[in-house]
């Protein structure tokens, strides 16, 4: 022995799980832990390995379809909310309901007896468009072509068009007419121009929704070119299946929205 009386302590390493030979407990030896619980985590000098938990990765943001409209009476703001209902049901994409901003001053809204706008629609302006994977735009008709609200809208979205913001992007239509012969097919054709200036791409409904396009016996708005509502003298809501039409049109654009992303 050397100075101090005590042999010199071996270095070879002891596996965890050796029992103490010094111990007088004939109980099976067990990892213990830095807070003395045995069935804890062993300590770090224990040679076992702790997987190392990995973050959940970022969610994939939705495809955002802008439901962009005026509505004066209701008639075009009801084909917009089912129409979000329809993009809603698409798995990845979401409806964002928006109205464009009203020209007419107060008092003459309240002399035509238009209705308050919701609240909860916010108005949008041109910029916000470039933040849409898709845009359905829905509006009445006045004279066989767009209200003049809507074209407003559009007029102001020069600075989108100079830096091509909206070039390549899926747009589509849906309307408002008081009769039949009111501009069901030819307001919505007639719009496609202002698609074309910014080079978007017109997507049509077609006859997709299939038999519910050859119903004739009921009256009943939309043509191939998007949904529609015949608002007669304003007091005629859409029925079951001008809404069923649009509610399809949302999910068709969303559909082709996915397809192109």
């Amino acid at each position: 022995m050397g100075k101090g009386g005590g042999c010199i302590p071996s270095k070879k390493k002891v596996p965890s799980g050796a029992r103490n030979p010094d111990s007088t407990s004939h109980a099976s030896a067990a990892p213990i832990s830095t807070d003395g619980n045995p069935n804890s985590a062993p300590r770090p000098n224990d040679d076992v390995v702790v997987a190392q938990s990995q973050p959940n990765p970022d969610p994939v943001p939705k495809l955002r379809i802008f439901i962009v409209f005026y509505s004066m009476y209701g008639h075009v703001e009801g084909l917009a909310r089912r129409m979000k209902k329809g993009v809603d049901g698409v798995e990845g994409a979401e409806g964002v309901l928006y109205r464009v901003p009203e020209t007419l001053p107060a008092e003459v809204l309240e002399a035509m007896k238009a209705p308050p706008k919701d609240p909860e629609i916010p108005e949008i302006s041109a910029a916000e468009l470039a933040a849409a994977d898709g845009v359905l735009f829905g509006f009445p008709t006045r004279f066989g072509s767009m209200a003049a609200q809507m074209k407003a809208f559009f007029d102001s979205t020069g600075q989108l068009w100079k830096e091509q913001s909206l070039a390549g992007k899926p747009g589509g239509f849906f309307v408002s007419t008081g009769t039949q012969g009111g501009g069901q097919e030819t307001t919505l054709w007639t719009a496609i121009t202002q698609l074309a200036h910014h080079g978007m791409l017109f997507v049509p409904v077609g006859y997709t929704f299939g038999a519910g396009m050859f119903k004739m016996d009921t009256v009943r708005g939309g043509s191939p070119y998007g949904a529609g509502v015949f608002a007669g003298d304003g007091t005629r809501g859409p029925s079951e299946t001008e809404l069923a039409l649009a509610e399809h049109q949302g999910k068709y654009m969303a559909s082709v929205v996915k397809k192109l992303a």
